[in-house]
């Protein structure tokens, strides 16, 4: 494969990674951190968590960064 094409497939990877994110709603991934359960090793990135149907945030450090997000019913809890 050339380098171009190999470019175009990892856009069209990354994008549709982005839109699997996007299936969450803000409130599916709103979890108190000591409440998260683990979704990932240690060292996954965000876009291999979220491939996996799990929510990102390492903007608390010593907490699990990929989580199961909350069930729909318990969002509007």
């Amino acid at each position: 494969m050339d380098y171009k094409l190999v470019s175009l497939l990892a856009l069209i990877l990354a994008v549709g990674i982005s839109n699997v994110a996007a299936e969450f709603t803000a409130a599916q991934c709103e979890i108190e951190p000591k409440a998260r359960i683990n979704c990932g090793p240690p060292g996954i990135t965000p876009i291999e968590c979220n491939t996996k149907g799990c929510c990102f945030d390492s903007s608390i450090v010593g907490v699990i960064w990929c989580f199961y997000p909350k069930a729909e019913q318990d969002c509007f809890i």
